[in-house]
């Protein structure tokens, strides 16, 4: 491989049983920092996601944009000798990663305690709805049960609406984030010491810690958060507006910036008015801030707002749809957040870039995902030493 291209963890090899979208959005980024990352998927079906759209070409593009740069291999992890493989395949990798609910690897055998006796370097990455452990480990974890029991559906929306789900699947990708940092800090350890360890992420867990200050008002001062739409807990004007096409955030952090936006809505006698000149007192007085900016942004349009806002240092943003996201020259272009592939099957296509710039080891997508079983004999010839006669007596046994 060219230098400039060797990944941070290239030399890394790691074992991805993943699905869907928590585990693979994980052996995705380590996959984009240079770690040689093969997926396993079941013969003939393949990983559940394949079958979610948006499509092109027959391909999913769902599962297009969270595998690339894996290699892709099928295995019968229930068959004798699709064990025997993986168990020869477990021998050689650092990592092995997998997003079932708890006990199913155990049932086949390949728990994280019968593995690391075969490898006592293994990092056992993991990632479940409630965890490896308690109570509720048994029940199944998807991302809106995570997102509904840690806490974020119920402060998400707006006061008099119903518990809101993010946009996104932001229990997933939390998770996801979360086995990432926790598999590379158990490899750090294993450098050190070589012992693996099992890393146990659960998605309500990994909700639940990125509550902070909505846990600690609870836990501080007994009181319960509720929806509170677009605005926050702890600062004001700090919101969403409404303009005359549109509206935008503005946060307004402190004191300094509030007075800068008196000045700009030609409302200076609010910035030493007594209801309304301190931090926590514009907080409990939202309702009428949000009147007196809206009062003056109303008869404004959001692109003169935000240019106004930002020359004297005020933070504010437009709210941009997708289509402008794809089309910003600082995010599209220069941070490269959308990049171009080629899919053998789905052809030229565009999927979302690595979130993580590394000045050294820049994190690219150098491959697409893989068909189902596209490197079956590439990776049993380097890692098993198998010839292609031996990889088609496999594929008669329906063990790939």
């Amino acid at each position: 491989m060219h230098n400039s291209h060797r990944g941070a963890l290239s030399g890394v090899m790691v074992l991805d049983l993943t699905r869907v979208l928590a585990g693979p959005f994980s052996t995705m980024m380590l996959a984009d920092l240079g770690a040689e990352v093969i997926k396993i998927e079941v013969p003939e079906k393949g990983d559940d996601s394949r079958a979610f759209g948006p499509f092109k070409n027959g391909e999913s593009s769902y599962y297009m944009n969270l595998n690339r740069n894996k290699k892709g291999i099928t295995l019968n992890l229930k068959s004798e000798k699709g064990k025997e493989i993986f168990i020869e395949l477990i021998k050689k990798a650092d990592v092995v990663m997998e997003n079932y609910r708890p006990g199913t690897m155990e049932k086949l055998g390949l728990g994280y305690e019968n593995l690391k006796k075969i490898n006592p370097g293994i990092v056992y990455g993991c990632v479940s709805g409630f965890g490896h452990y308690g109570p509720y480990m048994d029940r199944a974890g998807y991302d809106i049960i995570s997102q509904a029991m840690g806490g974020l559906m119920s402060t998400t929306g707006w006061p008099d609406g119903e518990p809101t789900r993010t946009g996104t699947a932001m229990g997933d990708v939390l998770a996801g984030l979360s086995v990432t940092i926790g598999v590379l800090a158990a490899l750090k350890h294993k450098e050190k010491t070589g012992e693996g360890q099992k890393v146990d992420v659960a998605l309500v867990d990994s909700v639940v810690a990125s509550m902070e200050i909505i846990n600690q008002i609870y836990l501080v001062e007994g009181r319960i958060p509720q929806r509170i739409g677009n605005r926050y807990e702890s600062t004001y004007p700090y919101d969403s507006f409404k303009a005359s096409d549109g509206s935008l955030v503005i946060a307004c952090g402190n004191d300094k910036l509030w007075s800068i936006l008196c000045k700009i809505m030609n409302t200076p006698e609010y910035i030493t008015d007594e209801r309304y000149n301190t931090n926590a007192k514009r907080v409990e007085k939202h309702v009428d801030i949000k009147e007196i900016v809206e009062k003056w942004s109303i008869t404004k349009k959001v692109d003169e707002i935000i240019d106004a806002l930002l020359e004297t240092g005020i933070p504010c943003a437009p709210i941009y749809n997708i289509e402008q996201i794809v089309k910003d020259p600082h995010i599209a272009e220069a941070r490269e957040m959308f990049v171009d592939i080629e899919h053998p099957v789905a052809g030229k296509m565009k999927i979302t870039g690595s979130h993580i710039k590394l000045s050294e080891t820049k994190p690219i997508v150098k491959t697409p995902a893989p068909l189902l079983g596209q490197h079956n004999e590439e990776v049993l010839a380097e890692y098993m030493g198998y010839d292609s006669e031996m990889v088609n007596e496999l594929k008669a046994n329906r063990v790939i």
